[in-house]
């Protein structure tokens, strides 16, 4: 499912989908893209990743902050393992676990979340 959520994204380059899961449920999805106004273009005119996108998890933690659900102790399925910045947002939603699909250049995040005291997954998916 996250990689169909994923699919919404304008993203050329990557593009990634997030679910943050608790007690079975789904409480909130997010996929790396512009901020809510802005254009939904991500890349710049050399293709680089434009400084306002924001990441698939990242929107997802976002979005289960504005409800009234919370991240404590949830899972975070996601396609492409966090980088250093979103794991820290990560570990200070409470999210206890995170299973991604495929591995980003970057392994900071992961470095950083095992360190965190997450469980870390990585489950391939084609």
């Amino acid at each position: 499912m996250a990689f169909e959520w994923g699919k919404l994204s304008h993203c050329k380059r990557k593009q990634v989908g997030a679910l943050i899961v608790k007690d079975r449920m789904i409480i909130s999805d997010g996929f790396n893209g512009t901020p809510t106004g802005f254009d939904n273009c991500c890349e710049d005119e050399e293709g680089i990743t434009k400084w306002e996108v924001l990441h698939a998890e990242a929107n997802a933690i976002l979005k289960v902050a504005s409800s009234t659900q919370s991240a404590k102790n949830a899972t975070l399925y996601i396609t492409l393992s966090p980088c250093k910045q979103c794991s820290k947002l990560i570990h200070q939603a409470g999210i206890k676990r995170v299973v991604y699909a495929r591995k980003y250049k970057d392994s900071s995040g992961l470095d950083f979340l095992e360190k965190a005291g997450v469980e870390i997954m990585h489950l391939p998916y084609e």
